[in-house]
Parts: structure tokens; C-alpha cells; sequence
């Protein structure tokens, strides 16, 4: 979800890029889009971007799958579009945006220590989470926040993690960080720019309402329950190939197909199959509203590697 911005006192969020006092920040629109391009989102061997499209079925895909149509919601929902109340924001800011320090009072432990270029006007996620989602660019890297708010010169945030978009999003066993699960939250989101080319060529982060305490990688950091049929953290789960789109149109064929291709990762608890992407006043809200068709019976749970707990 996400609040309105004013940049410099100049205009609102739906301005493709404006100048601020702590460098150029770049919102939603072409020059984001411009911008999102000179950085890898992650390299092409990344679990975000693997195709898993013949990857195997879960041998308790079917029980996980009834306990997650149990606990919530039983249909797929587009958690963005193009109001500024739904989705995830983020900026993208010059290679020579000034830091600022950032304190963290709910995971310090678990949190990668600031200073972060986050600028004084960035974006933040309406809604409970208070998401802050920053690419650098230049660096090509990611900085992430979770319960952020702006205190004195920098922020506060309950927790944080930086990844580096060429190199890779792993981080130690056992933590979490702007997401539950310890997975980076941008790479996974659906984006206007990406759809509007026609392809998305990564997997997508979804959140459910009962979730295991336990996780696959890439994921690092525990569910909430103990509970061994619900979906645990990092685990993928694929829409089946068999699930007939050719009544879909637009964005929402384009994000069903990336489903069968890429499928989703369980990123955080949350509402009960609830996709994640960024908001942006390009989307058609009608056109997204076609997911809900889809039945959470029609996914399938993937077998990417064993079960962690803690």
C-alpha cells in the first residue's frame, strides 16, 4: 500500500521524477522505468528468477494446499493497482544519494546497520508493514525497510536488509528482514514496466494468513506456526500448466503466465493469496481484478528443496 508523496513541494506521486534537496529521486513512471534498467534485478541464476515451469510437484502439495483454502481468502487477489492505497512503493535515487542513519527497534540483531540513501521524501507503505523500498542505482543495490517512519535527520525502522542486485539476496540462517521470510521484497513485485513489455520474468511474492514456522531457501526466517501442512516461508508454489488463460487479457494473462513459469514465493503472513506489486497509476484495476477467477485449488506446491526449522 502506499501513501501520497510530495517531491520538494513540487507535485504529487504521479509525477514521473522530480528533484529533491538530497538528490534525484525518481518515482513511478518512465523514468523509473529508465532507470530500473541499468541495474540486473538479481542475477539470472537467482531462485527469484529461475523458471520452474518442470520443476517437481511437493508430495503433500495437495494437504498443503487445502490448509491454505482452510485459513482465509480461497482465490487469488492482485494486492496493487493503480490507487495509492494498494501496493508496494519504491524510488529509485542516484549513485551519490547522501545516507542517513536509520535506527532499528524491533530486529537490530537481524538488521543490516545503516547508514541507508534513503531520501527524506521516499515513499512509504500505507497499511500496517510501512514498507520503504529504495534501488540505488549506479551500486545496483537494494535497501529495504520494514515499520519505517521519519525520525529527525534519518529514519526509524523496525527492521532492515541490503542486498546487492548483482550478486545475490542470501542472508544468515535464522533471520528475518524488511519481509518475514528474510527474502527481499522488490524482486518480487509485479511492475507496470515489465508487464507493459509483455513478459515477467521472475517469480512473484504472495503472503497467506497461516503460514508454517519453518522455511525453503531462498528464504531464511520462519512462518508463525507450528503447524506442518501450511505453507512454510521460501516455499514456491506454481499454478498449474493445465489452467486454461485464454479467457485472461492484459496485465492479468501476463502476471497468470509468469504464475506457470516462475510461480510464487511465500514471502510474509498475510491475506490469504494475496500477490505482491508496486503501485503505479498505469495499472487498470479492472484488468487486474481477473486474478480473482483464479482458484487457489488451481496451484500447485514445488518440491525446491528440504524444510528448515528453527
Amino acid at each position: 500500500m502506499r501513501t501520497s508523496v510530495r517531491c520538494a513541494g513540487v507535485g504529487l506521486v504521479a509525477l514521473a521524477a522530480c528533484a529533491a534537496d538530497e538528490g534525484t529521486l525518481v518515482l513511478a513512471g518512465p523514468a523509473a522505468d529508465d532507470a530500473l534498467a541499468t541495474c540486473p534485478i538479481l542475477p539470472a541464476d537467482d531462485p527469484w528468477n529461475q523458471d520452474v515451469s518442470g520443476a517437481p510437484v511437493h508430495p503433500r502439495s495437495a494437504a498443503i494446499v487445502a490448509n491454505i483454502q482452510d485459513h482465509g481468502d480461497p482465490t487469488l487477489k492482485a494486492d496493487f493497482g493503480a490507487s495509492a492505497a494498494w501496493g508496494i512503493p519504491f524510488v529509485v535515487v542516484q549513485a551519490a544519494q547522501p545516507a542517513v542513519p536509520v535506527r532499528f527497534d524491533l530486529y537490530p540483531d537481524q538488521s543490516d546497520p545503516g547508514p541507508y540513501p534513503v531520501p527524506a521524501n521516499a515513499a512509504v507503505e500505507a497499511g500496517h508493514d510501512h514498507h520503504v523500498l529504495v534501488v540505488q542505482q549506479g551500486a545496483c543495490r537494494l535497501f529495504e525497510m520494514y515499520r519505517a517512519s521519519r525520525e529527525g535527520a534519518g529514519w526509524r525502522a523496525g527492521a532492515g536488509a541490503v542486498f546487492d542486485l548483482r550478486r545475490g539476496t542470501t542472508r544468515p540462517a535464522g533471520w528475518t528482514s524488511a519481509d518475514q521470510a528474510g527474502l527481499p521484497i522488490f524482486p518480487g513485485l509485479a511492475r507496470w514496466d515489465e508487464v507493459s513489455r509483455g513478459a515477467i520474468r521472475h517469480a512473484l511474492r504472495v503472503t497467506f494468513a497461516h503460514t508454517r514456522a519453518a522455511w525453503v531457501a531462498p528464504a531464511t526466517h520462519p512462518g508463525g506456526d507450528d503447524d506442518e501442512d501450511a505453507p512454510a516461508m521460501g516455499q514456491r508454489l506454481r499454478l498449474r500448466s493445465d489452467y486454461d488463460l485464454s479467457a485472461m487479457r492484459g496485465a492479468a494473462r501476463v502476471i497468470a503466465v509468469a504464475l506457470q513459469r516462475y510461480g510464487m514465493l511465500v514471502a510474509d503472513t498475510g491475506a490469504n493469496w494475496y500477490v505482491s506489486g508496486a503501485t503505479d497509476p498505469r495499472w487498470n484495476d479492472a484488468d487486474l481484478a481477473q486474478l480473482r477467477a483464479i482458484p487457489g485449488t488451481a496451484f500447485e506446491v514445488l518440491d525446491t528443496g528440504p524444510v528448515t526449522t528453527p
